[in-house]
């Protein structure tokens, strides 16, 4: 068990937190959600005794372990990637090195002997001759093949190094699990193994993610900060969001009986109650959400950006086709060759895969760059809007957002621009801000105030979520779902997919495959990942 007692961090004469009192018990997992800056990550700094709070404190059960996912891909470059995992059971570790101290001493006395002795009972207690093993399963789970669990870390890239301390963190079942953005860098199979990791998981979980389909597959709480207040909730994100939009709804409707009202709650409860996903961290869910008592659920203050992609016009039938399309980084190295397709109106894509080579495909259809081999051919009637992945080209400029926007648009009249940057939450003094210091999150709601305005059918999206807060992550779904024109895009959002697209192309520098299908009916088609896996084999 975990808990705070009255919380309250200040900065200067910023308060963070203020008096928060919560509990965190065994066999739940908790989502800690908030806007971008709203403190998540300094909450669980603080859970994890790096940082200190202003007043109060943290209680946690005598004896109980914690881990913690570090941050720093540096902090163990000169050790092998096998003990960087059993180092985060720093009880084992430590007893493993006082061990080799002792074995190592040239007078080995037998005094030496007793000791030796009393640390190997110990050590085995600890199931410390599976160390090893159990590490390097966690491992090969997330995708480290065993070339390398014996490598130094100084020796992997920075993806690796994730993968790594993400193992460590999960080493020898910590009685508290602190994991700041897990999914980070981790292709969708290996989030997959972390989601049903968390799920057979028995002790307690606390984690920050924008990844709303993995905060809906392992949450069985929701922890949301937001205005100074920390408040826990049951139920997975996405009962949170749908529940807080409907006391949102039913607080403008004066005129319902308050008898209309619970029942209205009553059923969506119950909704969710049968439709809760599998495994325990369901039936522990199912079982909350039939206990939760009506008053639990308050409408979220949140405010969430107004983003609508209308198209001015309509598409014809021909849209974009591709013929033996073949493009190269800018250092040489090929990324995908010999690609064609055709859109019709009604393709909504999702590109997976190779994200460079997805990168460099939208860069080319968008004209950025000059492909090195094939041709394509946009449709009469095609018109696009490119949102790349680094739009930092965009806001090289000393200029206000009101006087940014009015760059793109043909309609100059700053009431009209103020509309349009209002619908991103940029209001008043907002407005005035130099574009050349806006945050990652606030480039890209400027990107979609210039999407917005330019009103084309065909839109180019590289990662548009990067950046985002999970309340822009889902105005930009709902825009994407109910947008009337072709899409192609790629994200690392399950859920933006999933919810989005009707056709995925799988891209890789060694060859593509092409389906009319949702996401997860790619994901779940073992034709399909037989198809992957001989497209690798035959070109590796």
């Amino acid at each position: 068990m975990i808990a705070v007692q009255n919380l309250t961090l200040q900065f200067n004469k910023r308060v963070l937190f203020d008096e928060v009192n919560l509990k965190f018990t065994p066999g739940n997992c908790y989502g800690v959600i908030g806007a971008n800056g709203a403190g998540k990550s300094t909450f669980i700094k603080i859970l994890s005794g790096d940082l200190d709070p202003t007043m109060g404190q943290v209680i946690k059960t005598p004896g109980e372990r914690m881990a913690v996912l570090k941050q720093d891909h540096f902090a163990y470059d000169d050790k092998t990637v096998i003990n960087t995992v059993i180092i985060g059971h720093s009880g084992l570790w430590n007893l493993m090195e006082a061990k080799d101290a002792i074995y190592s001493k040239p007078d080995f006395s037998e005094e030496d002997g007793i000791k030796a002795s009393e640390l190997e009972a110990e050590f085995a207690d600890m199931d410390g001759w599976n160390a090893e093993t159990n590490a390097a399963e966690l491992l090969s789970g997330l995708g480290i093949k065993e070339e390398f669990h014996f490598s130094l870390m100084s020796e992997l890239d920075s993806n690796q190094k994730v993968r790594v301390l993400l193992a460590q963190a999960l080493f020898g079942d910590p009685d508290i699990l602190l994991l700041d953005e897990p999914t980070n860098g981790l292709d969708v199979e290996t989030v997959s193994w972390l989601e049903h990791f968390l799920m057979r998981f028995q002790n307690t979980v606390i984690v920050v993610s924008h990844d709303r389909h993995f905060l809906d597959a392992v949450c069985t709480n929701m922890v949301d900060i937001d205005f100074k207040r920390i408040q826990l909730f049951t139920g997975n994100y996405t009962f949170w969001y749908e529940s807080s939009q409907l006391a949102l709804r039913q607080r403008s409707q004066q005129n319902k009986k308050a008898e209309e009202k619970k029942k209205e709650l009553q059923e969506f409860i119950a909704r969710f109650s049968a439709n809760a996903a599998k495994s325990k961290q369901a039936t522990a869910r199912k079982k909350m959400l039939e206990k939760l008592n009506i008053a639990d659920i308050h409408p979220s203050s949140r405010k969430y950006p107004a983003i609508m992609f209308q198209p001015e016009r309509d598409l014809g039938d021909q849209v974009l086709e591709v013929e033996n399309l073949s493009a190269s980084s800018d250092d040489g190295k090929l990324l995908f060759k010999d690609l064609s397709f055709k859109l019709t109106r009604d393709d909504k894509v999702a590109f997976v895969g190779d994200s460079l080579a997805i990168t460099e495909l939208f860069r080319v259809l968008s004209g950025e760059k000059q492909a090195d081999g094939g041709n394509f051919k946009w449709g009469v009637t095609a018109s696009y809007s490119y949102i790349p992945k680094d739009n930092s080209f965009f806001f090289n400029r000393d200029l206000s957002l009101i006087d940014w926007l009015r760059n793109y648009s043909a309609e100059k009249d700053e009431t009209f621009i103020r509309g349009f940057l209002g619908k991103m939450l940029f209001t008043g003094e907002e407005s005035l801000k130099s574009a050349t210091v806006l945050s990652g999150g606030e480039k890209v709601r400027c990107m979609f105030s210039k999407t917005m305005l330019e009103a084309t059918n065909v839109l180019l999206l590289d990662e548009p979520t990067n950046h985002l807060d999970l309340e822009a992550i889902t105005a930009l779904n709902n825009a994407l779902e109910d947008y009337k024109g072709v899409l192609l895009f790629t994200s690392h959002d399950h859920t933006l997919i999933q919810t989005s697209a009707n056709r995925v192309i799988d891209l890789t520098s060694k060859g593509f495959l092409d389906k009319s299908m949702s996401y997860d009916e790619f994901l779940n088609s073992s034709k399909i990942m037989e198809q992957r896996k001989a497209i690798e084999t035959e070109l590796a």
